[in-house]
């Protein structure tokens, strides 16, 4: 990766911005790549299991970056936080297709040095009586830690879908989702996800439901849950992280 030029612009952001290196890099599935960050200093930002950082891939502060800022920053979920070692772990899904985040999340080596804009989003479990998650592959990078977040005595439901059991990524905790599959059909679209939620005996009353994905599947299931088991839309977290000819939604 090609030196950075440290832009004076970010001295006025600098609160919200962390240098880190690649430590580390593996494959957890066949197409989920695991990404080790560590920091160069202690890192003392608040975090929420759920929450993301964005990282830089290039400069936002650029006259190019600030001319396109589609093309700066890409967001991922931060799977594993551990401030004592000064570390982000995050799970980057290869799907295909082009795009710089993708081109990032298959290209980061050990040495890199990744700037990233600390945690920001909404996305994360609240009380409530039981808890739903609802996702594809993208969606599982989210899960993980909200679902080590919750107590073992949690009530949990829910669905995961993925292409293939060999790309169902391994979920911590004690709590374990719904294992659906695709068997090589386009995620955007797919009628395994919404039917297995249809299909789910869920406890009567309002929980709490957390959508992410493909965003057209998210909209579908919400409506399900609103339409046909009368959940209120508040009760209701959606997280659309990609659309099909959409890039950098999340």
């Amino acid at each position: 990766m090609p030196k950075r030029t440290r832009n004076p612009l970010v001295g006025a952001f600098a609160k919200y911005r962390l240098d880190t290196t690649v430590a580390d890099t593996g494959m957890v599935t066949p197409t989920m790549r695991r990404i080790r960050l560590v920091a160069d200093q202690p890192i003392g930002f608040p975090y929420v299991p759920g929450q993301h950082v964005r990282v830089e891939i290039n400069d936002p502060l650029s006259v190019a970056g600030l001319l396109r800022p589609g093309e700066t920053l890409r967001t991922y979920t931060i799977w594993e936080f551990d401030p004592g070692e000064r570390a982000i772990e995050l799970r980057a899904h290869l799907y295909d297709g082009d795009g710089i985040g993708l081109r990032w999340a298959r290209a980061a080596a050990v040495g890199d040095r990744v700037p990233v804009w600390w945690p920001e989003g909404d996305f994360f479990t609240r009380p409530a009586p039981f808890h739903l998650f609802v996702g594809e592959e993208t969606a599982s990078a989210a899960f993980g830690p909200m679902l080590r977040a919750l107590e073992p005595a949690a009530r949990v439901y829910g669905v995961l879908e993925s292409a293939y059991p060999e790309h169902d990524l391994p979920m911590p905790g004690p709590h374990r989702l719904r294992r659906v599959h695709r068997h090589g059909a386009p995620a955007a679209g797919s009628a395994v996800l919404p039917t297995a939620v249809a299909d789910l005996d869920l406890p009567a009353g309002q929980g709490a439901a957390y959508l992410a994905g493909e965003a057209r599947t998210c909209q579908k299931i919400r409506d399900h849950l609103v339409r046909d088991r009368g959940w209120d839309r508040r009760s209701i977290k959606v997280k659309p992280f990609w659309a099909p000819g959409k890039r950098g939604l999340h």
